[in-house]
């Protein structure tokens, strides 16, 4: 994927996306420090992962849409 330091770093709802990827990443960190997980938990870290890749899936598209409209290669 492109870094942060591409253009596409301008491109809104890529910015979104990438933010709000960040935050469920951070939350599932804290998450992955605990020993035990109560069952809630459990589910809330099954449901960050859907939503990571969920947003990792949305991120790749509008960078695949950007490198085909800018032909970056």
């Amino acid at each position: 994927m492109l870094t942060s330091n591409d253009a596409l770093s301008n491109h809104d709802e890529f910015r979104k996306l990438a933010q709000e990827h960040m935050q469920y990443s951070t939350r599932l960190d804290s998450l992955t420090q605990k020993r035990y997980l109560s069952e809630d938990e459990k589910l809330e870290e099954v449901r960050l992962k859907k939503l990571k890749l969920r947003l990792k899936d949305q991120m790749q598209t509008i960078e695949r849409q950007y490198r085909q409209q800018f032909h970056v290669a």
